[in-house]
């Protein structure tokens, strides 16, 4: 059975033409399939997943009202909590640890009749761009095996695009849920901050973590908002903001929407063939009915070394629990040892190189002495940056960019090179800083042989992601490359 969109599964399931324990089964053997070559997921949860299935067939049967996700497989992140599942966030120090309660997500999707498949691979709490990072080993790029499926969230991007399930979950602190969208040739949705409940997710840099969905189509990505969506007592942070049914707002027509264009933001370092399909976009967009508008962003250059220093120092603070003495990994000890000495030893053994390093220099930067003037001077930047976004968005109702600087790169390319690794990031970390709505689409392929997706984003003003979707959705409609299928 072939997995489509999680729009017709749900319809398929409540017709009965075919039931959620099919689709279930279905997804289980096509991840059995592919896992072994792409390495997305670090486990299944095959009996609870068609446990649940099965009480959403017995539903049926009996007449009930099925919710907007009834049947649809989704897979999680493996830094999202589920009451009982091994929950890992890909790093050796959480190896056993199973949570006693899940997260708000999970109740909310298996509420509307989701069923949970099973915990995709990601980089190491969600610090990179190339899931390269995990302690379980990188995860492939479904388009071309030698290449990244982009990062941290790239597990659950590439068990979209492989046709494992029509819905995942990610989560996105600097691009997490973007740029693996981009790379692997899928939607992905990061929300306003505080539109999705963050409890149950395994904290990196809680200013900036939002959760959301990867999709093959906008109006899934609608759909699975409307049920993420909306005020959690869990989640101080979270908003009481009314939650739209987002699917209604696919009209298809956009005549009229003012497209901001950050033209000189994003003018340099853009490979040839990013730029050659962003362009290419606009001119979709333009023939739609848009109205293509210059803004301007003029603190976006600064947005990496803002982000690197807040989210390392948030992290810093977040990873102090994780000590050897609650939960999780604990280093073997002699009766000489000091409880400094098994914090620095689990610690040591617990977290891989990367964190290490951003925890190294999350302490440096709030250290007396420097926290003036490295992390208070980011914090003041990112003021500038949320300023510069205001005004854009007061003369357009939405901005598009390239999601990534560059097609999918190969593994290995840059691992030894941090700095440019984070570079990669440079049009997506600044929407986390301004806590905004962002959405990546498919937007074409490299030329030549390699045939590597693209994508470019459309973020939206506060709390204003139909608008967003809107635009596109409308893209998607007046383009094939939604129904481009990976050749895994």
């Amino acid at each position: 059975m072939t997995l489509t969109t999680a729009r017709e599964i749900r319809e398929a399931v409540v017709v009965g033409k075919a039931s959620a324990v099919e689709f279930a089964r279905a997804a289980l053997a096509r991840i059995e399939q592919t896992n072994p070559t792409l390495n997305a997921f670090n486990h299944l949860v095959a009996e609870r997943a068609i446990a649940q299935a099965t009480r959403i067939d017995q539903q049926r049967a009996a007449g009930a009202t099925l919710g907007p996700l009834a049947g649809v497989p989704v897979a999680l992140k493996d830094n999202l909590c589920v009451k009982g599942v091994r929950t890992t966030a890909s790093s050796k120090i959480l190896d056993t640890f199973h949570p006693p309660y899940s997260a708000t997500v999970v109740d909310k999707l298996e509420s509307a009749g989701a069923v949970i498949i099973g915990k995709t691979n990601c980089d190491e709490f969600a610090m990179g761009s190339s899931n390269e990072n995990s302690a379980y080993g990188p995860v492939r790029n479904p388009w071309a095996t030698d290449r990244t499926p982009g990062g941290s969230s790239g597990g659950s991007a590439a068990a979209v695009a492989a046709q494992c399930v029509p819905l995942a979950l990610g989560s996105d602190t600097g691009g997490s849920i973007r740029q693996p969208a981009s790379f692997c040739g899928v939607v992905g949705l990061k929300p306003t901050y505080g539109r999705v409940s963050r409890y149950g997710l395994l904290a990196f840099a809680s200013s900036l973590d939002q959760i959301g969905p990867f999709t093959r189509t906008v109006a899934d990505a609608a759909i699975a908002l409307s049920a993420l969506s909306g005020r959690d007592a869990m989640d101080s942070t979270s908003s009481a903001e009314a939650v739209p049914d987002f699917a209604s707002a696919l009209t298809g027509d956009i005549r009229g929407v003012r497209v901001g264009v950050p033209r000189a933001f994003v003018a340099d370092g853009v490979d040839e063939a990013v730029r050659r399909a962003f362009d290419q976009a606009l001119d979709v967009l333009r023939e739609a009915g848009a109205t293509l508008v210059d803004v301007d962003l003029p603190h976006a250059r600064y947005a990496i070394p803002v982000y690197y220093l807040i989210c390392t120092a948030e992290a810093s603070s977040n990873l102090a629990r994780y000590d050897g003495v609650k939960y999780g990994h604990r280093a073997a000890t002699t009766k000489d040892d000091t409880l400094f000495t098994m914090y620095s030893r689990t610690r040591d053994e617990g977290f891989g190189p990367e964190v290490k390093r951003r925890i190294m220099l999350g302490t440096y930067v709030l250290s007396a002495g420097y926290y003036d003037a490295f992390y208070l001077k980011a914090q003041q930047v990112r003021t500038l940056l949320r300023q510069d976004y205001a005004r854009a968005l007061e003369q357009a109702d939405v901005i598009v960019m390239p999601t990534s600087p560059t097609p999918p790169f190969t593994l290995g390319e840059k691992t030894d090179d941090p700095l440019q690794m984070y570079l990669a990031d440079i049009f997506t970390v600044s929407v986390n800083l301004a806590g905004l709505p962002g959405v990546s689409i498919p937007c074409g392929f490299t030329d030549g042989s390699e045939h590597l997706p693209l994508g470019f984003q459309v973020i939206g003003r506060m709390f204003d992601e139909a608008t967003m979707l809107r635009v596109a959705d409308a893209y998607e409609r007046a383009t094939t490359w939604a129904k481009s299928v990976a050749p895994l």
